[in-house]
């Protein structure tokens, strides 16, 4: 039960997370894809996750 908890919490952190970013990001021309791999990816790696994330949509 903790380890479904944890799943969801970082699920809606993710989801969250990336919306925000592509809100103020626009503004920036910044913008990191919505899909279920980016948002695990932030939602256990937090801010160094979507670092990567958008290290790498720029390479």
């Amino acid at each position: 039960m903790k380890y479904i908890k944890w799943f969801l919490k970082s699920l809606v952190f993710g989801i969250v997370f990336l919306f925000v970013f592509n809100l103020v990001g626009r503004f920036i021309n910044l913008n990191i894809p919505i899909n279920f791999l980016t948002i695990m990816i932030v939602g256990t790696l937090r801010i160094p996750g979507a670092v990567i994330l958008l290290v790498l949509s720029y390479i």
